[in-house]
């Protein structure tokens, strides 16, 4: 399939034209309107060097709330509370420590200051949302994304101390679960997010369940 060049037109290829990677198109720009458009038909951006990528992988990672799975580990922390969680109290310093806490399996970050404004307006019109977890008034762990009808897309989560990261996610998927959210988007494999209950699905069942759910 070629790769497709977008421009200034809103607009996206179908996505079953995406390689087999699940790299759709190159170019264009990090716009309001285009990333609601690209996260309504399953799209999201990956940026590599200075050009904005887009990707539609097939299989698609999710998770459905119902199926998260806790550690009996986890559990005792969150019986005990060990972290404060909050949500939406400290964007900016989420995306910043998600664009700065180095990964094994990253040798860099996608997350640009295109990307960091683009979001962080995406935040103020209450579409991008933060999750913070804190001990003694330290931000330790937390992630951020994007929600829109009944589906919450996972974009980056970092964490500075050991299930800091783990600890956010699980309490913000029970507060998703509650408030009748019922899939979660997590985009790409990740050992960390199978062993919470994320698994595959054909990419033709994701596109379906965002038709229904946003």
């Amino acid at each position: 399939m070629p790769l497709f060049a977008l421009d200034k037109q809103l607009i996206f290829p179908p996505v079953h034209h995406a390689e087999p990677d699940g790299l759709l198109a190159i170019g264009a720009d990090l716009s309001v309107d285009r990333l609601l458009l690209a996260y309504r038909s399953g799209i999201f951006p990956w940026y590599e060097g200075e050009h904005i990528l887009w990707w539609c992988p097939d299989p698609r990672f999710v998770l459905l709330p119902g199926e998260l799975k806790i550690s009996k580990s986890m559990k005792a922390l969150l019986k005990k509370r060990y972290f404060d969680f909050s949500i939406n109290k400290a964007f900016t310093e989420v995306i910043n420590n998600c664009k700065t806490v180095s990964r094994k399996e990253q040798d860099g970050t996608w997350i640009t200051e295109e990307v960091k404004k683009a979001y962080t307006q995406l935040h103020q019109l209450g579409y991008a949302h933060s999750v913070e977890v804190w001990k003694e008034g330290e931000l330790l762990g937390g992630l951020y994304g994007i929600r829109m009808g009944k589906v919450f897309f996972g974009e980056s989560m970092f964490s500075k101390v050991s299930n800091a990261s783990k600890y956010a996610f699980i309490c913000y998927v029970q507060q998703l679960q509650s408030e009748g959210i019922q899939l979660i988007d997590c985009q790409v494999y990740t050992e960390h997010l199978e062993s919470l209950g994320a698994k595959m699905i054909p990419r033709q069942s994701f596109i379906s369940l965002l038709h229904e759910l946003i």
